[in-house]
């Protein structure tokens, strides 16, 4: 497509939403106000039983999780719930399981490999002490690519980073997906 082409398909198309954009709006927001059950909050406000969500992951205790990548996963959890401060008495029970894999990738003619992809999988559940039950599971997935050197300690440092990355990522995914049941939760 030429450059003269893609300018003329822009015209089209900000003719098209100067004539149309609107009512497309309009129908649009009447379609979504027709889903009458559907009620739409902060991620972080109040809950459906009126507490704050910040306050209800207060609440949550937080069980160790083995391996180096498994406590950095968990300190993210406890700071990114509590802000660093107190918790609250636990109401719940966080577990989570990790399963950890390293691929390789540019893998050269003789065998030398240029870099790899560590993948991390954790599958959690949230249990309610008082009842044993499992009200709440899931599995989160996170990966993250290094390059491989000649070097051994660069090739640590480089696992501990993409490790490090991959938990960071995992951690934002668990606490967003507790913030997610612990607004609709009663």
């Amino acid at each position: 497509m030429s450059s003269h082409d893609s300018d003329r398909a822009f015209a089209g198309t900000s003719r098209w939403l100067a004539r149309c954009g609107g009512p497309v709006v309009l129908l649009m927001a009447a379609a979504l106000t027709g889903c009458g059950d559907v009620s739409l909050r902060p991620l972080y406000g109040s809950s459906a039983s009126g507490a704050l969500v910040t306050d209800r992951l207060k609440e949550v205790d937080f069980a160790p999780i083995p391996g180096r990548v498994g406590q950095r996963i968990r300190n993210e959890l406890v700071f990114q719930s509590t802000g660093g401060g107190n918790a609250l008495p636990p109401q719940y029970r966080f577990e989570v399981v990790l399963q950890e894999n390293v691929r390789s990738e540019l893998v050269d003619i003789k065998g030398n490999v240029g870099g790899a992809v560590y993948f991390v999988q954790a599958s959690f559940r949230l249990i309610d002490p008082k009842t044993k039950q499992v009200v709440f599971q899931g599995t989160s997935h996170a990966q993250a690519p290094f390059e491989r050197f000649e070097s051994v300690y660069s090739n640590v440092r480089a696992r501990e980073d993409a490790e490090n990355r991959a938990a960071r990522t995992i951690a934002d995914d668990l606490k967003t997906r507790l913030a997610a049941y612990m607004s609709r939760a009663a």
